[in-house]
């Protein structure tokens, strides 16, 4: 009999819904307070997913949800990355 294997799944800072893991971009907060866009999902520190869409990226900027769930500013860097990651894997 072949057991189902579990599904992580994961919130959207943005609009609050719930995602599997491999459908969210992970933003991580380093120790040292360095934000950065994790698309392993595996670096250190502390993270924050948001939905592979732009509205979501949008709505997360506009609202600072990221910023207050890190505990730390956000440069517009972060969300332009976010953004053609996004982009991209549209194209593909």
């Amino acid at each position: 009999m072949a057991t189902q294997k579990k599904i992580p799944l994961r919130k959207c800072v943005a609009t609050g819904e719930m995602f599997p893991k491999k459908e969210m971009i992970r933003v991580v907060r380093s120790k040292e307070g360095k934000v950065s866009v994790d698309p392993t999902g595996k670096k250190s520190g502390r993270g924050a997913y948001v939905s592979k869409t732009v509205e979501a990226v949008n709505q997360a900027k506009k609202k600072n949800s990221l910023g207050n769930h890190l505990e730390a500013s956000i440069p517009n860097e972060i969300y332009d990355e976010l953004i053609v990651m996004i982009e991209r894997e549209k194209l593909k």
